[in-house]
This record gives structure tokens, sequence and C-alpha cells, in this order.
């Protein structure tokens, strides 16, 4: 094994690559760089990914060209997509090679961006459905004729009642209609995705409940943190995804391997078309002028720092999303639903503005072509709370994977 091809300690990784063990754990803070654990439970690094990081800073490696990952071949697998937004996940399945029986979406605006780019792209989606899932009564039409039940269901809280009544226990909430269906059409696979925040929500709670329902309704179950900077994604973006194999298929589980590079919000951004973007108030505008690139709240002078943060400011906590302008060598944080909020402020990394809506759905690796509808706002809405496609053609190529492993 050659040198650039092992991965050590810190304090060894440091010493090939010429860095600080400083800068190394500042890389790996900010999610450019991965680290494993050995049998001592010690962090270690891969020599290969460090050198690519420190290439990168000093202009070294040539930038990455963008693009959203072509279309597979199609194949003969069907999903059902419930939750569908604006076309994140079922795109990327979709260029995976899935095909979509069904998407059912209740906001009216991006139900009207799915219907428009399945006409523009000429996707295989068979059916989309305007309407709330508690709406449609009954899923059984599609029973053994698809193959994957998908969605990014909303996580309330729950009435346990001890664990005891199981898929009654999540009635009156969205898992519950998403559990539904899968009652009702009893596909193969079964993938959710979700926030971070469903690892703890309710002490852990809410999860347990989720998995236990779908372990009752006759499927195995499994779960892992994707991050997007490592699927070919120009963002700091966490999802759970969460994948349930039926019990009666002998099918192994898969889950998309990080890759050992990143993609910066430079190359993610390059030529990229310009659009209509939010814009700052004068106030906060002449504030955020004052920030360097991948700086915040910390960078500004004191007196102005206190006044902008107001109250804020002698709160704990890092509060790292005030006042933020993005790094052009560095992932983009991940996307909200606004970007010009006080507190996940999203300032390009060089003029003082927000993202547009065309660079927004660049870091989402949306295709320049997909068109959005509705409001300004119902636009970033849209985008930001959408699966980055990249990631969901990797999730996609696995569900393939493992429905191919039946005619093994």
């Amino acid at each position: 094994m050659t040198t650039i091809e092992r991965s050590v300690k810190v304090t060894e990784a440091a010493e090939v690559i010429g860095v600080s063990v400083d800068t190394i754990r500042r890389w790996e803070k900010k999610g450019l760089v991965k680290a494993s654990r050995d049998n001592c439970n010690c962090r270690i690094f891969s020599i290969k990914e460090l050198v690519r990081v420190k290439n990168k800073y000093n202009g070294i490696t040539p930038d990455r060209e963008f693009c959203t990952l072509p279309q597979k071949k199609l194949t003969k697998y069907k999903v059902i997509e419930l939750f569908t937004g604006a076309g994140g996940l079922a795109l990327g399945l979709s260029r995976a090679g899935l095909r979509t029986e069904l998407a059912v979406e209740i906001d009216k605006d991006a139900c009207e961006t799915l219907k428009q780019n399945k006409n523009k792209h000429k996707l295989s989606w068979k059916k989309i459905i305007n309407d709330d899932i508690k709406n449609i009564v009954d899923f059984s039409e599609y029973k053994d004729q698809v193959d994957v039940v998908a969605g990014g269901f909303p996580c309330q809280a729950f009435s346990y009642a001890g664990l005891s009544k199981g898929f009654a226990d999540t009635r009156g909430t969205l898992f519950f209609e998403f559990s539904r269906c899968i009652k009702d059409v009893q596909p193969k696979l079964v993938l959710g995705e979700n926030v971070r925040g469903l690892l703890r929500h309710d002490r852990g709670k809410t999860l347990a409940t989720m998995i236990n329902v779908l372990d009752d309704l006759g499927y195995r179950m499994k779960y892992r943190l994707l991050r997007g900077q490592f699927h070919d994604v120009p963002q700091k973006r966490e999802r759970l995804v969460i994948i349930g194999i039926r019990k009666d298929f002998d099918i192994p589980f898969i889950f998309p391997e990080e890759k050992d590079y990143t993609i910066s919000i430079r190359e993610a951004l390059k030529d990229c078309p310009e659009s209509d973007g939010a814009k700052y108030p004068l106030k906060k505008l002449e504030v955020l002028k004052l920030v360097p690139p991948g700086g915040y709240w910390r960078d500004l002078p004191e007196t102005i720092k206190k006044e902008y943060m107001g109250a804020s400011y002698y709160l704990g906590g890092g509060k790292t999303g005030m006042a933020r302008r993005l790094s052009w060598d560095e992932p983009s944080l991940t996307l909200t639903c606004s970007p010009a909020q006080k507190q996940t402020e999203r300032c390009h990394p060089e003029e003082t503005r927000p993202l547009s809506i065309r660079e927004y759905a660049r870091i989402q690796t949306f295709p320049d072509d997909w068109e959005f509808t509705g409001s300004i706002a119902s636009q970033y809405k849209q985008i930001g709370n959408a699966v980055p496609v990249n990631m969901g053609y990797h999730i996609g190529n696995c569900l393939i994977t493992m429905l191919n492993s039946l005619s093994l």
C-alpha cells in the first residue's frame, strides 16, 4: 500500500501532508473530510482524502464539473412516493431507473412544479395527485403491483400508551398515513427519509415507534444518516434514510457509500443561470457587507455585533447561522426554506445578497431547466424542503441493486 492510500491517526496524517493537527480537525468539523475509528476508538484519516482537501484549498485540484447525475435506463421496478414536494427524491429515483406509479403532494405550487416538469422532461411518472394524503381512502389497487413505497413524512410525536397499540399508536399523524399505504400495498421495500433530529426526537421514542410499527407490518428495518457533501451534493445536508425489507424476501440492506471528495460552492455555482431571489433590507445589507467569506456574526465589530444579535448575543450556543456568509471553497451549509431569515442566513460568498432561486436549485442538484412554480417564497420553500436529487439518485441505485438480488 502506498503512503497516499493509507489511513492513519491525526498526528501522523498532519506530518505526512504538511499541515497542523488543528487544520485537519477543522476540516473534519467543517465536513470536508471523513474520519473513521480504529480498534482503540481513535480517529483515523485517509491520507488520500486529506491530500485532496489540501490541494483544493491551494488551487491545485481542477474544479469538478457540476452536474445532476445522468439518466439511467429505466428498470421494471415501480415506486409510490408520498409527500413528494417539488420532486427532488422523485427525480433522483427516476434518474436511477425507477418508475413512479403514483406521487402524492398536498402543496398546490409543489404539485404544479411536478406536473410541469413531468411533461417538460417526459418523465415516467404515471399519476400525480394534489391532495391531503388522508383523503386517499384506499391504496389497495396497487397491492403487489409496486416494489417500493417511499416518503419523507413529518415526524410528529405520538401518543404511545406504552407502545402497546402498534399501528394505532400513530393514528392522526402523517406517519400513520405512510404506514397505512404500506399496509395496503405490501411493497417489497420501504424507503423513509427525514431530518437528523428524528434520531433524538422525544428521546428516540418517535423513531422507535416507527420501527416497531413497520416491524409489525412485516418489515425488517435499518437506518443510516447520509451526509450530502459525500454524495455528489455541494451541501452539508444530513438526511436520515430508513429502509425496510419485507420479511418474506431474502434481500440484503444496501446504503450509498460515501465518496472521497466534496463539491464546493465555487464548483456548484460556476456558470449558474441568473434568476430572481430574495433581497436583504438595507440595515441587514450594511451589516452583512462586513462579514468575510465563510464568516458569521462573530466577525462583526463588537458594537454592531451586539446591536444586530440583540438578546441572542447573551444566549448560549454558537448561533453560527446568524449573519452567515458562505465560503467559495466549501460545500454550502444546509439550505433552509428561506435564505434571508436571521437565524439561518445563507449569504452569497462574494456578493452581499441571499442565494438566488437557481443557485438554491443548483446546490440541491436540480437541473437548470427544472422549473419551480409559485411565488419566490414558495419556490425557496419547495427547494429548501427537497431531498437533493443526486442523493436520491444514489439511494435509487441501492434500491435497484437490492431488488435485482431477488433474481440472482
